[in-house]
């Protein structure tokens, strides 16, 4: 399960965030994770509620935005945003499709505290 690597990066990151800013408590932070990002939601957020117990993010809340694929169609050139792993064209079923958005996890936001 590659998500148990991810959220020891994830830690890793948030540590060094709250180094520089001099807290020594993370509450909350916020991801976005795409559709396309090969990432399951439910095993991520186990992952991270195991991993974070020693960590100073052992009370944070891990809330996750879920990015839908957005694709460009490189027949038809309509943009589309789908909340499935296709890469289809909805609109002219074209597989000849650009991934505009969609395959990536980015931490978007920290909640410290410093005590």
């Amino acid at each position: 399960m590659h998500e148990y690597s991810i959220v020891s990066a994830l830690i890793e990151q948030c540590e060094q965030h709250a180094l520089a800013n001099q807290a020594n408590k993370i509450t909350r932070v916020d991801i976005k994770l795409g559709v396309m990002s090969g990432v399951e939601p439910a095993l991520l957020q186990t992952a991270f509620d195991t991993f974070k117990l020693d960590s100073i993010c052992k009370e944070a809340q891990l809330n996750m935005q879920l990015q839908p694929l957005v694709i460009q169609c490189l027949d038809c050139q309509t943009s589309s945003e789908l909340n499935e792993r296709s890469i289809v064209c909805p609109a002219c079923q074209s597989y000849r499709t650009r991934v505009l958005d969609g395959e990536d996890m980015l931490l978007m936001q920290l909640e410290m505290e410093q005590e």
